[in-house]
């Protein structure tokens, strides 16, 4: 089946806006990994994400601050910056062929995964080298959604401070709503083969 190949801003401005409905678990602590990761383990596969506190100066470059690891009813905020770095459950986890990880542009994440950690990503598809079998030419997450689903994705929170020592509401909502959407674009897709 084939979609519409794009859609503009201003058809995309006119759109309801998506709300993440499902619950948000902030993992800030190295006592909650061990019960995140079991639960998203057991899944075959999960949204992904990530965020990193944005540059403004030339030269200027922060860590990954937060990791988002999404289900269907459930999303899990990992604080890579709280957690000291990334936990060894965590490295394993997207380590692991097992578990099915979809996320968007996942050289920048991967990048900026190394940047904190050696790892190897497995188990992981693009969106962005999805969509185009579907007859789809944007490549962002906002598009892509926005011409699945008739909706569209906040964007206001992309470019705040992912380092802060507690995240907004709306920060979390953005979080969630981002690896949450990926993971429903990637069922939707396969639901049309």
């Amino acid at each position: 089946m084939n979609f519409q190949p794009s859609i503009t801003k201003e058809e995309v401005a006119r759109l309801p806006v998506e709300m993440y409905r499902g619950q948000i678990v902030v993992v800030d602590n190295r006592r909650m990994i061990d019960g995140a990761m079991a639960r998203l383990s057991s899944s075959d596969i999960v949204g992904f994400d990530t965020e990193t506190r944005p540059n403004f100066t030339k030269n200027q470059h922060h860590k990954i601050a937060l990791v988002q690891l999404a289900l269907n009813d459930v999303c899990y905020l990992f604080r890579i910056n709280r957690l000291e770095g990334f936990p060894p459950q965590l490295i394993d986890f997207i380590s692991d062929g097992k578990v099915i990880k979809v996320g968007l542009s996942l050289q920048d994440d991967f990048h900026s995964i190394r940047r904190r950690t050696a790892i190897e990503p497995a188990s992981f598809v693009d969106l962005q080298k999805m969509v185009p079998a579907f007859g789809i030419s944007d490549i962002s997450l906002q598009k892509i959604y926005a011409i699945l689903f008739g909706k569209k994705i906040s964007k206001k929170s992309r470019l705040s401070n992912w380092d802060a020592d507690t995240l907004t509401e709306a920060q979390m909502q953005y979080a969630a709503l981002d690896a949450w959407t990926c993971l429903q674009i990637y069922q939707f897709l396969n639901l049309q083969k």
